[in-house]
């Protein structure tokens, strides 16, 4: 979620800059020929699309990815877990 929030913080600077006007934006105008997806499930689709392609260029290892994500979403779970038994408290 964070790291969403940087991603929209990060093009919303390049926006105001006019640095993404020849970049498509995450919701295009094309014609929409299926079902409007939510922005969780684009954001997925396009960071899967991204880990792949990364990793067949040999840029990032897509195993050693996703064990170090799970990793960092645990510990973020036990974060936020720990947070709100310290607020019930």
């Amino acid at each position: 979620m964070l790291n969403y929030i940087y991603i929209h913080m990060q093009s919303n600077r390049r926006h105001k800059r006019g640095e993404d006007t020849d970049m498509e934006g995450p919701r295009s105008s094309k014609k929409i020929t299926g079902k409007e997806l939510t922005s969780l499930e684009e954001i997925s689709a396009r960071l899967t699309t991204l880990i792949e392609m990364l990793d067949e260029k040999g840029i990032i290892n897509k195993k050693e990815y996703y064990r170090n994500s799970v990793m960092r979403l645990h510990e973020i779970s036990k974060a936020v877990s720990f947070d709100q038994i310290d607020e019930e408290i």
